[in-house]
């Protein structure tokens, strides 16, 4: 009998247990190791075939509603924005959403290392519904995006939850492949989110659509958090998770899963882990910087206002501040140096951020520029704006099982950035609204197929450069870098966009229309749209958004030869069944056999 069904069925007392087991068999937060990943290494030994079968089915139903809330919630941001007639608007918001998305990476790594990650997913069930609650009840811009925000505190957490879960009960070999495999509900749900979003906006309208997740989220959540919960209580009773070794005998002297530290101790404790303050300095310094790139549109805001200024030499000032905060006063770093000084580790993060931000240059406003200048279908439209997430599923999942057959990931990850190069650099010639509509389809394709290969390699990289205590830290540290490049791109995009596109309406539409009609065009799609049966004024806006778009797609792919470049100084990782590259152990935490992990 293996050890999961012993203490599946061994209801004794903790004595009867350290007299029948020895201390190897208990897991201790011992140094360096926090309850958390304790907790998390003591559910895997306490459960059995069912638990783990409610655990998956618990990732799948996560992974589906995760799914069809990204590819039907993002329609509607432009309804939303349009009805308060503050659609340039939209890169501001995409910017806050993004530092938010940023900074709680490392928050929610953070609480699931510090409480446990049944503890972290209610934590984002919390913020989730609370900030669709305010998007589906607002009133104005103001409260819509400050819905968006806390939302997006709960969506952070969501991404980095499920990929750190996964970390941690996989090894290096196929991981990939089933981190991959949490995006497979993608391939349904490009083609039925498509019509539900229309159904949506049709029928309910726009509020309908953010507040019935609102009901969903936490009716997915429930079976994994559950089970986790289970899982916990069901060690805490074995004494499987331990804080306290006596030393002298081995033996567990009072087994229990929490420490007994005060809770306000324990709550300093963590903001001290966190390094809280240092995130808020970053997360400061960059919304200074970001956000005014979105707010000056060359009319009412200029780049010599006194306003505009100020916030771009603070955002400057915090950012060179933090270096040294973070070298010589914060106690744990947001960003542990040893993960500078490991190239494995931060060109995989460099990679992401310069990768999303070549991303979001093009992709913040594309939605709106398919809608202005192509008369497809609501149907059609959603169709084609999740072409790439379809092909960066599919490639994903791909790329795990040629990870897994050939145990090598390097040559995929210059590969994908290659192919993701191409794709953004051909869609220069394919924009346009009388361009050809396979061109453009294509050019998703191959950014998807790009994509979703890069993606696969470069967090498996840094995962399997760490420890299992730091695969959250790590997890958290790429993928912030990432949300930050998701910032710096939107922010870009609004910069340009507001830039160019009043110049540009004002020049092409001269004579034709008044210039409070050209400012309404320009505050709303869907006032743009009206305009398709005058020919001229029509041509005019089509002209304005393909040399906008234009603007932004030739920036969008110089930014996307630097991630190729820094895919040549990763290492060229052997993917083992060793949990990571650094440490002879399993999935399970526990010792992994050398040389069959390493033939």
């Amino acid at each position: 009998m293996n050890t999961a069904t012993e203490l599946n069925h061994d209801h004794r007392s903790s004595d009867e247990y350290n007299e029948k087991h020895s201390a190897k068999s208990v897991v201790v937060v011992g140094e360096g190791q926090t309850e958390g990943l304790a907790k998390v290494e003591a559910v895997q030994r306490v459960w059995g075939p069912k638990s783990r079968i409610a655990f998956w089915v618990g990732i799948a139903l996560i992974s589906y509603v995760y799914s069809l809330d990204g590819e039907t919630t993002y329609t509607y941001q432009t309804y939303a924005t349009s009805s308060f007639n503050q659609h340039s608007l939209l890169g501001a918001i995409a910017t806050a959403q993004a530092i938010i998305l940023a900074c709680m990476k490392p928050v929610a790594a953070k609480i699931a290392d510090t409480f446990g990650r049944a503890e972290a997913f209610t934590f984002l069930v919390f913020f989730y519904c609370l900030g669709y609650i305010l998007l589906a009840s607002c009133t104005d811009i103001n409260t819509y995006a400050a819905g968006g925000i806390i939302y997006y505190v709960g969506y952070s957490c969501l991404e980095i939850l499920i990929q750190i879960i996964i970390g941690d009960v996989t090894n290096l070999r196929w991981r990939s492949l089933l981190s991959s495999l949490y995006s497979l509900p993608f391939l349904v749900n490009w083609a039925v989110a498509s019509n539900i979003s229309a159904d949506v906006l049709a029928q309910s309208g726009w509020r309908w659509g953010y507040g019935m997740f609102a009901i969903i989220v936490p009716a997915a959540v429930a079976p994994i958090t559950i089970t986790l919960y289970w899982a916990q209580h069901r060690a805490k009773k074995l004494g499987v998770v331990a804080t306290n070794i006596n030393d002298a005998t081995g033996e567990v002297d009072a087994p229990r899963i929490v420490s007994n530290q005060p809770f306000l101790l324990k709550f300093w404790n963590f903001l001290i882990d966190m390094d809280a303050l240092g995130l808020l300095i970053f997360a400061a310094g960059w919304a200074c910087l970001l956000v005014p790139l979105t707010l000056v549109n060359g009319a009412y805001t200029t780049w010599n206002s006194p306003s505009i200024i100020a916030m771009l030499v603070c955002g400057g000032v915090i950012l060179i501040g933090f270096v040294p905060y973070e070298a010589y006063v914060a106690k744990i770093p947001v960003f542990p140096l040893a993960f500078f000084k490991n190239p494995t580790i931060l060109f995989p993060a460099f990679i992401g951020f310069f990768d999303f931000v070549s991303f979001y240059l093009q992709y913040t406003y594309q939605y709106s520029f398919i809608f202005v200048t192509r008369d497809w279908s609501t149907v059609d439209q959603n169709y084609f704006a999740y072409t790439q997430t379809l092909a960066l599923t599919v490639f994903g999942i791909l790329t795990g099982f040629v990870q897994a057959y050939t145990r090598r990931t390097k040559w995929l990850l210059t590969l994908g950035l290659c192919i993701r190069l191409l794709g953004v650099g051909l869609m220069i010639k394919s924009r346009g609204a009388h361009g050809s509509t396979g061109f453009l389809v294509i050019c998703q394709v191959l950014q998807g197929l790009g994509g979703g290969i890069a993606a696969c390699s470069s967090q498996l990289l840094a995962q399997g450069s760490v420890r299992h205590q730091d695969l959250g830290t790590a997890t958290a540290f790429v993928l912030l870098w990432a949300a930050i490049g998701n910032a710096v791109g939107s922010a870009l995009a609004a910069a340009i966009w507001r830039d160019y596109m009043p110049k540009q309406l004002s020049q092409n539409l001269n004579g034709l229309l008044n210039s409070t009609e050209i400012d309404t065009i320009y505050s709303s799609i869907v006032t743009a749209v009206t305009y398709r049966s005058d020919e001229a004024v029509y041509n005019g806006i089509i002209t304005s958004y393909d040399y906008t778009m234009k603007i932004l797609l030739i920036v969008a792919t110089v930014v996307a030869v630097i991630p190729v470049g820094l895919s040549l100084f990763v290492k060229d990782m052997y993917l083992s069944d060793k949990h990571n590259d650094v440490e002879d152990v399993d999935a399970n935490g526990g010792p992994a056999d050398v040389e069959k992990a390493s033939s």
